[in-house]
């Protein structure tokens, strides 16, 4: 088929190589254009652009799609000239006009890295986590004009157990989502409409949102750490220093929630105790906790906040 791929991040760049590894051609990429990043604010092609260039597939970088938005009566022809058979969406960051919707003959199909309708919007992956949902998975959804709620085409599920991290469950969503839009494009199968009962939403995560709250029960916090790490990453205060978690382990124990209760770095909740485990101080490089202790002493009775 010829297809138009529409993608931003690495979890995109998955299905781009898979469609291309099934023998779809792929007649343009359009991604978000190249921003600056890291520490030297230098500019930096999105890992989909990247792919895309290094698979030799031209590359568009709209800022808007809106009709009215500047350059957009070029882009809608662009777009048009294709002459495509369908669009694959993963994660691309924009929000596509009905009329770009309906160029293509069959449509935009969207990987959304949840099992609809459960956790529509911009940070699902996360939110499963966070919520202590039993799974997670990946919807291949026909596109229409709202959030997330095009009629199904495709489901596949991966398990979530008590050590699933936000990096792995990515990893594994990304591969389910480029083998299932695959399967998608050859079988054609019906659209489902998706149940109005059983909506959630995920929103668009903040650097707050990763600040502990010792108060709180101790498998919420385990759930925290696992799902914003690395990002926006969970972090403490001691004093007027931050200090970044980056992986804990509930463990048995009791205290004023905050407090540090042994010499192992296990830190009381609102119920029992989460271990410390990697950890990072400001100007410093993440580290075990056993080796941030050598080189700072934290005794018993310390207070996080």
């Amino acid at each position: 088929m010829r297809l138009a791929f529409m993608g931003t991040p690495d979890f995109a760049v998955v299905a781009l190589k898979a469609l291309v590894a099934a023998g779809h051609e792929i007649a343009c990429v359009y991604s978000q254009p190249p921003r600056p990043a890291g520490r030297g604010q230098s500019v930096k092609l999105s890992p989909v652009h990247a792919a895309a260039e290094a698979l030799g597939i031209p590359v568009r970088t709209p800022v808007k799609l809106r009709r009215n938005s500047p350059g957009w009566e070029e882009e809608w022809a662009a777009f048009q000239a294709l002459d495509l058979d369908a669009a694959v969406v993963a994660a691309y960051g924009l929000i596509l006009p009905a009329p770009i919707l309906a160029m293509p003959r069959r449509g935009c199909l969207n990987i959304h890295a949840s099992l609809l309708p459960r956790w529509r919007g911009a940070a699902p992956i996360q939110a499963a986590i966070l919520a202590g949902d039993a799974e997670s998975g990946v919807t291949i959804m026909q596109m229409d004009a709202g959030l997330d709620t095009g009629a199904m085409l495709l489901r596949g599920a991966v398990p979530i157990t008590t050590e699933t991290t936000a990096p792995a469950l990515h990893d594994a969503l990304a591969d389910l989502g480029g083998d299932l839009v695959v399967r998608a494009l050859a079988e054609n199968p019906p659209a489902i409409a998706q149940p109005e009962a059983g909506v959630t939403y995920a929103a668009k995560l903040t650097r707050e949102d990763g600040l502990i709250d010792w108060t709180r029960p101790t498998a919420e916090l385990d759930r925290q750490i696992r799902a914003l790490n690395p990002w926006p990453g969970t972090f403490t205060h001691l004093g007027a220093e931050v200090l970044k978690i980056h992986a804990a382990l509930p463990t048995p124990g009791s205290g004023t929630p905050g407090t540090v209760l042994d010499d192992r770095l296990s830190v009381a909740t609102g119920d029992g105790a989460l271990r410390l485990l990697k950890v990072q101080a400001p100007g410093r490089p993440a580290m075990a906790a056993d080796a941030f202790l050598n080189g700072r002493k934290i005794t018993p009775g310390t207070q996080f906040s």
